[in-house]
């Protein structure tokens, strides 16, 4: 572990939870926060809008030369253009989880994630954060949720901003894209070995916060870090 640098990697499924924690994680600790997930969303969005299909070839290749991804303030920035309040739909959550498996996407997008992660102190949350972009990492969490948790709570944020929901729908598309990320030949899901798996079915937010802050101020206050 490197006695400069405190790197919290935070894996898990989708809708877990895990950007809540990750964002909550980088406020206690003053921390930069970067949402790799949101990364890929953008990029999905970015293939969407310019009618370029999920896969590999010269359209593909020439829209990522042309793109830039940046974090400032909280907003996630598209070749400049803030991108935060257009990413957040099932239909962009899709488009990312299909772009995530493209070879050429990752290699982007992992490049600039670790080039984060060996210069500065982050917390970094996705789905391979733990086991490819960040293993080095002074503290590494999977963090899930039963799919029917994790669709109530998507259920429950839509019907709050006071769009429609389906909850059968929303559920139906969280079991496919588990699917999709656990079994992509590039750096599929998975709990890495040395990650501390939580899971916050019964839990929320505020006591999965105590619980992995109690981790890490153990750990910090033991000189194991």
């Amino acid at each position: 572990m490197s006695e400069n640098l405190l790197r919290i990697a935070i894996d898990g499924p989708g809708g877990a939870g895990k950007s809540t924690v990750a964002k909550r994680l980088a406020a206690e600790y003053h921390l930069d926060y970067v949402d790799t997930g949101a990364m890929y969303r953008a990029m999905g969005y970015k293939m969407k809008q310019a009618g370029v299909a999920a896969e590999e070839g010269e359209a593909l290749d020439a829209l990522l030369a042309g793109t830039a991804i940046d974090f400032s303030e909280g907003r996630i920035l598209l070749d400049g253009e803030d991108v935060s309040g257009l990413i957040r739909t099932q239909e962009i959550s899709m488009a990312a989880s299909a772009c995530s498996a493209l070879g050429a996407v990752r290699r982007k997008l992992v490049a600039i994630q670790k080039e984060m992660g060996r210069s500065k102190s982050v917390v970094m949350d996705g789905r391979d954060i733990c086991t490819n972009v960040m293993p080095e990492a002074e503290f590494k969490f999977f963090i899930t949720a039963s799919p029917e948790e994790r669709a109530r709570r998507r259920y429950l944020e839509l019907i709050g901003k006071g769009q429609e929901a389906d909850f059968d729908r929303i559920l139906e598309e969280i079991n496919q894209r588990d699917y999709n990320d656990s079994h992509r030949e590039l750096d599929p899901l998975r709990c890495a070995e040395d990650a501390l798996l939580v899971d916050t079915t019964a839990m929320d937010v505020d006591q999965v916060i105590a619980y992995l802050k109690g981790i890490i101020d153990t750990a910090i206050a033991n000189g194991t870090r």
